[in-house]
Parts: C-alpha cells; sequence; structure tokens
C-alpha cells in the first residue's frame, strides 16, 4: 500500500460504448500511467438469459452478435487507452450484471472509475439504485469523470481540491488527494467551510476555547489535519482555503477550476447510516471536473 493507503492495484474502468464512457477510459489510462499501475478495462455483459416475459432463450446469432459489438466496445476503449501512454492494459468481457462486478473488482482495485454519462445502467452520472450501490459499497475510491479532459500528453497545471470536514472518510480523501497531487506534480487545495448553523464543529476546540474567533480555531485545527500528510508529501504545494459556507457550494465553484475534486462518501453532517452525504451527491451531479469519492476502510470480514 501507498502512505494514502491505496492498494497497489489496477486502475479498474467502466466500459458502455458511450463518449462518455470513452472519456472515463482516457481519465484511467492516464492516471494509471502517472502511477505505473495496470488499467483494466471492463465490460460487464450482465443480459438475460431469457427474454424478457418469454421461457425461451435467446438464438445463439443474437448472443454472438452482442459479444461481438461489447468486444468493439472494448477494442474502441484500448484504442484510447493507447493513445494516453498506459504501460499495461488489460480487456475483460464479464457475464456478471454491471454494477456486482464492478464491486467485486473494487476489491483489489487502486479505484474505479466511470464516465459521466452512460446506458442500460452500466456506468455514468452516479445517481439512480444501481449507480448508487455501486458508489456506496466499493472497496476503493470511485471516480466520476465529469467535464472537458486536457488533450493526450497536454500538462494540466489545475491543483487537486480536497474537502476536509474532520470526519475519518475526510481524513481519507486527503491521503487520495496528496496522492494524487503527488504524482499530477500539481499544487494541492484544502478547502474546509463552515456555518453558523452547524450543530458538529470541526473540532470540539471551540468548546475548550470560546475566546479564540471562529475562524483562527477552524485555520488551526485545518492546520493540523494537514501537518502529517505534509509531511509524507514534502514537494506537495499546499494551500489552505477556509469559507463560511455551505461545503457543496465552495466545493463545485472550485471544481470550474481544478482538474480533480476529492471528497469522502459522507462527511460530518446528515443522518447516521447515510450511504452517500449531500455533498458528494451533488459533486457528482454538477461538479465540473471529475470527482474521486473517497470509501471507508473494510471491515476484515467484508
Amino acid at each position: 500500500m501507498t502512505e494514502a493507503g491505496h492498494v497497489r492495484g489496477p486502475v479498474v474502468a467502466g466500459v458502455d460504448g458511450t463518449e462518455a464512457s470513452l472519456r472515463g477510459v482516457r481519465w484511467a489510462a492516464a492516471t494509471a500511467a502517472r502511477h505505473r499501475v495496470p488499467l483494466r478495462l471492463v465490460h460487464a455483459a450482465g443480459y438475460a438469459d431469457f427474454y424478457t416475459g418469454e421461457s425461451i432463450p435467446p438464438p445463439e446469432r443474437f448472443k454472438e452478435d452482442l459479444r461481438r459489438q461489447r468486444w468493439e466496445f472494448l477494442h474502441a476503449a484500448r484504442r484510447v487507452a493507447a493513445e494516453e501512454g498506459s504501460p499495461e492494459v488489460h480487456t475483460v468481457l464479464d457475464a456478471d450484471p454491471p454494477i456486482p462486478c464492478l464491486v467485486r473488482m473494487s476489491r483489489t482495485a487502486r479505484m474505479v472509475v466511470l464516465g459521466s454519462s452512460g446506458h442500460s445502467g452500466l456506468v455514468g452520472l452516479l445517481v439512480g439504485s444501481a449507480t448508487l450501490a455501486l458508489v456506496s459499497h466499493a472497496y476503493c475510491p470511485v471516480v466520476s469523470v465529469r467535464g472537458q479532459l486536457p488533450e493526450p500528453a497536454e500538462a494540466d497545471p489545475r491543483p487537486v481540491v480536497v474537502g476536509v470536514d474532520g470526519s475519518p472518510l475526510s481524513e481519507r480523501a486527503i491521503g487520495y488527494a496528496f496522492d494524487e497531487a503527488c504524482f499530477r506534480g500539481v499544487d494541492l487545495v484544502a478547502v474546509h467551510t463552515w456555518s453558523d448553523s452547524d450543530t458538529d464543529i470541526f473540532s470540539q476546540a471551540r468548546m475548550y476555547f470560546d475566546w479564540e474567533p471562529m475562524r483562527d480555531t477552524e485555520e488551526r485545527r485545518l492546520a493540523e489535519r494537514l501537518a502529517g500528510w505534509r509531511e509524507l508529501y514534502p514537494d506537495v504545494t499546499v494551500h489552505r482555503v477556509l469559507v463560511k459556507d455551505r461545503p457543496r457550494h465552495e466545493l463545485l465553484e472550485w471544481s470550474r477550476k481544478a482538474q480533480l475534486v476529492v471528497v469522502g462518501s459522507r462527511g460530518r453532517g446528515g443522518f447516521r447510516g447515510m450511504l452517500l452525504g449531500s455533498t458528494s451527491h451533488a459533486l457528482v451531479h454538477n461538479a465540473e471536473c471529475p470527482v474521486m469519492i473517497a470509501r471507508p476502510v473494510p471491515s476484515p470480514a467484508a
């Protein structure tokens, strides 16, 4: 595992033949090349053995045509990956339904990457019961590739942005964000927001330091959250941003000028047991750059 706790596994990209999924493949291939790990391109077939409402299987020719079409999707994705210089590319045509397949592959993956739109429920915008299940149950970070990507081999100077709120998943998000900023050779922007309506302040510091202005308290605690990671990644330049606002508003604004936004799947707010918080949900709907959703540490029995 790396400093940020990553598995040294492949980057897995979902493929469904759409332009959106090919953008996801481009991003995944460039990321795999930076990290010097394999890229695994996956199309999960998941077609029924029987016609809907019928008791007879489809003709073998239908199955063969479908398999041929799906291999064409993978071959097109492989050509896109080659343009990004990915050193090792594997293609997988899996018979399982898409979400169980990708959740299973996430056990040994560095990350799972999805295009921002798709068809047949395979990949795409992380909404709906099927794709929400992937974000909620994957064993590694899930990336929704949104917005315009730079051309192959074109340097991208935009920073990596991470949302920091003091929760355990926020801590994991910080580690992933430092790792990505390091491999991409760009700055890291750590964004922390607060509002008067917060019921759980960034730390318990306000309770013990009532005389400190709120901003000073929050700034000090943010610096403490980042200190250990800055020691592990001394070459990464970090900018701290503190704003009295809701996190979704500020992070959506930063997504317009970032190459990647990293957040936890669930922050300190919201209801206990929620699988996807309001901030991460808003980002995968509306961000203007790729979004990485950090997942909890899997239990040993999982």
